[in-house]
């Protein structure tokens, strides 16, 4: 492994639980009739999700306006193991690159929370910044780019289908955190599987 892309909510945040219930109160109040639509639109950036779901612009608008209110004063907590494990591959030169479908907003409000987050990483790739969203694998190959690497020398770390999808598409090794969806699930999505970066050993990673 020479680089490693990181999703965030999932991976690195422990915050899809808390998205889960911001979106099953935004169907209470605009339904889209869609079971499990919290489920259904893991992985997907807002513009997706407001293109392909509301259908008018009123509508469109006020749920944006919902998340990022919601977002401006969500608390924003690291999964035990994940800023320490990224720290290791800090150590050992090995790059990293935040990958994720959420928008420059809401990074910024976690910049606000935890100011050196940024430090951590060589690059940050964010929803605004691709005209095709996950399952598509544009980000991730966007992310190798910003690192100076060819994406067959990179490990994906991933919780969603869509993102292990947009992964396993690039052509990156792909290793799923079993954090959103069970290891069942994702046991043939992915290269690896692992529940937690807790002793996580990125040595154990096959290069290619």
């Amino acid at each position: 492994m020479k680089g490693a892309l990181f999703d965030l909510d999932g991976v690195l945040l422990d915050s899809e639980g808390i998205y889960t219930q911001f979106w099953d109160a935004v169907e209470a109040v605009y339904p889209t009739h869609i079971p499990n639509f919290s489920s259904v639109i893991k992985g997907s950036n807002l513009f997706e999700i407001l293109r392909d779901n509301y259908h008018d612009d009123a509508t469109r608008h006020r749920v944006s306006e919902m998340l990022h209110a919601f977002q401006r004063d969500m608390a924003f907590v690291f999964f035990d193991g994940a800023m320490e494990f990224v720290q290791r591959l800090n150590d050992a030169g090995i790059p990293a690159c935040v990958v994720t479908s959420s928008d420059q907003r809401k990074m910024e409000a976690l910049y606000r929370q935890h100011p050196t987050f940024a430090d951590h990483f060589s690059a940050i790739v964010t929803g605004d910044m691709v005209s095709r969203a996950k399952p598509d694998p544009e980000c991730f190959l966007l992310g190798a780019s910003r690192l100076g690497l060819d994406i067959k020398d990179c490990v994906v770390f991933e919780d969603s289908l869509k993102g292990l999808e947009a992964g396993r598409r690039s052509g990156a090794q792909v290793v799923a955190l079993a954090t959103t969806l069970p290891r069942d699930v994702l046991v043939n999505k992915a290269d690896e599987v692992i529940d937690t970066f807790v002793g996580y050993n990125p040595a154990a990673l096959k290069t290619p």
